[in-house]
């Protein structure tokens, strides 16, 4: 009886330090009444569907502008880019759209529990690109876990993208972080204790150094500006990514910037660089080149 007892114990403060580790990257429904509670403008809220998966959106700023799409790591969801959504000279700049990427928030693929593939993740994403009713191109921005996904989306629809962002990228396999905490939540007793999102978030670390290996060849393949930003005192994405985005990202309009004192939430710390970045961006809006129909599918992956 004893060893039960110290075995749930156990158990309990060790889901108890998974979730807080990363607390501070989920935002609730709750926070989020909380936070537009007095706010005179709040995002709206869409939900894409198909036959294949639903897309969670939240999105500010007339659909006519130019698209800045904003796609967030692991553990996250649409929420956490809420400091770029509410600013106020930005969503009069672009029409701002957050996702929910699969398996997080109100983002799901139908009889699959959860996507690991990087390549899945983005195609999930091609839905979105019909909502740019602008006539311009893309800026996307992907941070940590999302960044990846966010160059992958870029390679799949070169033409439609004017400008890729990486902040704090996950994106060389040998530099895949593991922390003590990490194996518990593989354990299907803890993960009963966990959200949703941190068991999706737990799936694709464990696979994510593979997949990163899987594409290899899209780094290669970006052609339009890009731009990396790594903290140097980042515990979540290794700062030496910065270096694995030199060495394979040779688009000649790039640049990469790491700031020696940041960690990993770039987006809040640095905001006013970030959004400097972004109105620059908006002064050189280009036209779509292809605005024809294409195909939009979205393969099946584990």
């Amino acid at each position: 009886m004893f060893y039960r007892h110290f075995l749930l114990l156990l158990v309990f403060f060790s889901s108890f330090s998974c979730y807080s580790c990363f607390r501070s990257y989920i935002i609730t429904e709750k926070d989020v009444r909380k936070h537009y509670a007095h706010k005179p403008v709040r995002p709206t809220n869409t939900i894409i569907k198909n036959d294949t998966l639903s897309l969670g959106l939240a999105s500010v700023g007339a659909d006519t502008l130019p698209m800045l799409l904003l796609i967030h790591g692991a553990p996250g969801s649409c929420w956490g880019y809420m400091n770029i959504m509410d600013d106020p000279e930005l969503s009069k700049r672009f029409h701002i759209v957050s996702v929910d990427r699969l398996g997080y928030g109100k983002s799901r693929m139908k009889k699959i529990k959860t996507v690991t593939s990087i390549e899945t993740h983005a195609r999930a994403l091609l839905p979105i690109l019909e909502m740019n009713k602008s006539g311009r191109k893309i800026t996307v921005l992907g941070r940590s876990y999302g960044a990846p996904i966010a160059a992958t989306l870029v390679s799949l629809m070169p033409d439609h993208f004017k400008e890729l962002i990486m902040v704090s990228p996950v994106i060389d396999p040998e530099r895949e972080k593991f922390y003590w905490f990490s194996k518990w939540g593989r354990m299907s007793v803890i993960q009963w204790f966990l959200p949703t999102s941190f068991n999706a978030a737990t799936a694709e670390k464990y696979s994510h150094a593979d997949e990163l290996k899987k594409i290899l060849p899209v780094w290669e393949r970006l052609s339009i500006p890009t731009t990396v930003i790594q903290g140097g005192n980042d515990w979540i994405s290794d700062p030496a990514n910065i270096d694995f985005a030199k060495k394979h990202i040779k688009v000649k309009k790039a640049q990469f910037i790491l700031l020696n004192n940041a960690g990993h939430m770039i987006t809040y710390t640095h905001m006013a660089m970030i959004k400097e970045m972004l109105m620059k961006n908006a002064l050189f809006s280009d036209r779509l080149s292809i605005l024809a129909p294409q195909d939009l599918s979205v393969t099946d992956s584990k």
